[in-house]
């Protein structure tokens, strides 16, 4: 059963459900797993597994369960050693090594482990089952199956193990989670086919930057899950998933309200500022002012007693700041207050549904008003394919909007001058807003104007007015009437009249 739904449904089967202790997972599987079932959780090597498997057991152990982690590959000391790495102990977690025997290099000792017999159970299978009966835990995993396909020999007789072990921790309450590394020369589906669900862990390695992580969960027998892929990260502490966003999980009633920008000209081209819960595409070739006037509308809200929320892709905070210091912005001030928060978003190094999750958090943990994010040439860069670019986009404005957050995106054109401006990415038909920024030359100078193309919250001024980056701040000036052509770049006057707009 695969269907996006919300993990905050309460019911009595989700009481019952045992938390996987990684962050995001649970969401992800609609609670967590069904108790005394077996489960598939298969990645190439590297993906997370071994991560995945301990955050399980110890979440178990927590909560005062009898665990056990049966390695048929690893040693316990690797094992300790991969939970040192991300500050954790293995206490309340038993380990145990079924691993060959020393002796069992020597040629004499070489031998078949399994019976002919189709029903009898292998030396190994032997050992964990003793173990299971001694301990008696309620969580257990098996790592990895590599090993016990190996084992095995042939596929009928790898089925029947498999059976017979599923069918062993059944019958003694136990929740067992498989591991398994992929490295099969086929596709295995035989285990799949048997667990009660299979989550797969995937590795992307791009041309540059960090590698990639993102889960699936392909089957989940009875139970309602979010489908789709969701990235992931392994850092100190362990594995961290982040969610697909599913904007039709967060409707809530808004009331529209205006803000403004405390510029009464901008206001006034705007008509009367920006809707909460509407976006907004500041659209213009480099330089132009565009983040100026997003962050203008930022330190407005600050001053409210509201808060900010800046992504910023292609300048450093530091730059930033200086910037807005120079053209008498207080930024700062309300940066160490923390009514406006920034991130320096990397896109080499954050995944798509991470920042995402940044932008969450700034909306339901800080109650931020306004999002700003700068721009959407860095966002294309951290999904390269546009056509996933522009889905996942209107999801996120599509949520954002039913939290009543404005939302501003900055977009930089190809080109400095005329007609033949180019976006890398066209978001215009997703925005409610669209504000234009443009160069145009008058005089032997390089001045800017700035104009409202569309905006879906109400009327606005379709006039073109001067803009101006100065000392002290964002200036709009009066409209320009006695040319025609601003948006060219090159404008003539008006019935020869001679003005200096």
């Amino acid at each position: 059963m695969n269907t996006n739904v919300s993990p905050e449904v309460g019911n009595v089967e989700q009481l019952a459900l045992l938390r996987m202790g990684v962050p995001g997972l649970d969401n992800i599987l609609g609670g967590g797993l069904t108790p005394h079932r077996l489960y598939l959780l298969e990645g190439a090597p590297g993906a997370g597994k071994t991560t995945v498997a301990i955050q399980f057991l110890r979440e178990g152990a927590a909560r005062g369960e009898s665990v056990l982690y049966v390695t048929l590959s690893e040693t316990k000391a690797e094992l300790e050693g991969v939970a040192i790495s991300h500050g954790w102990d293995m206490r309340g977690v038993e380990v145990r090594e079924m691993l060959p025997a020393q002796d069992a290099l020597e040629p004499d000792e070489q031998h078949t482990m399994f019976h002919p017999s189709e029903v009898e159970l292998s030396e190994t299978t032997l050992r964990i089952l003793a173990d299971v009966d001694v301990i008696k835990p309620t969580r257990v995993v098996f790592d990895s199956l590599s090993e016990l396909r190996l084992l095995a020999g042939s596929s009928l007789r790898y089925r029947r193990q498999i059976l017979a072990l599923k069918q062993f921790f059944t019958g003694r309450m136990c929740t067992v989670l498989l591991l398994d590394d992929l490295t099969a020369s086929d596709q295995d589906l035989q285990v799949q086919s048997i667990a009660h669900a299979v989550i797969r862990l995937e590795q992307l390695n791009p041309d540059y930057g960090a590698s990639r992580r993102r889960l699936v969960v392909s089957k989940y027998r009875g139970k309602e899950f979010r489908g789709g892929f969701h990235d992931y990260k392994i850092e100190r502490g362990g594995l961290r998933v982040f969610p697909r966003l599913v904007a039709a999980e967060h409707v809530s009633p808004l009331t529209q309200t205006r803000i403004p920008s405390d510029l009464p000209a901008l206001d006034q081209l705007l008509g009367g500022g920006l809707e909460k819960g509407t976006s907004t595409l500041f659209v213009g070739a480099p330089g132009t002012g565009k983040s100026s006037v997003a962050v203008q509308f930022a330190i407005a809200a600050a001053r409210r007693g509201e808060c900010a929320a800046l992504f910023i892709f292609d300048e450093s905070i530091n730059t930033l700041r200086t910037r807005c210091e120079g053209m008498g912005m207080d930024l700062a001030t309300h940066i160490d207050s923390g009514r406006i928060r920034v991130r320096q978003i990397d896109p080499a190094e954050l995944s798509p549904g991470e920042f995402v999750h940044e932008i969450r958090d700034a909306v339901e943990k800080h109650h931020a008003t306004v999002v700003v994010i700068d721009s959407l040439n860095g966002y294309l860069n951290a999904m390269p394919d546009e056509r996933f670019l522009i889905a996942q986009l209107h999801e996120l404005l599509t949520y954002l909007g039913q939290y009543g957050v404005a939302t501003m995106l900055i977009g930089a054109q190809h080109g400095l001058i005329g007609m033949q401006m180019q976006t890398p990415v066209d978001a215009s038909y997703l925005a409610d807003a669209v504000v234009l920024l443009r160069y145009y030359e008058i005089d032997g100078e390089v001045r800017q104007a700035i104009s409202v193309l569309k905006k879906r919250g109400g009327a606005h001024e379709r006039t073109i007015r001067a803009f101006t980056l100065t000392s002290d701040g964002v200036r709009v000036g009066e409209p320009l009437r006695n040319f025609r052509g601003i948006l060219t770049g090159i404008p003539v006057p008006i019935d020869g009249v001679r003005s200096t707009p």
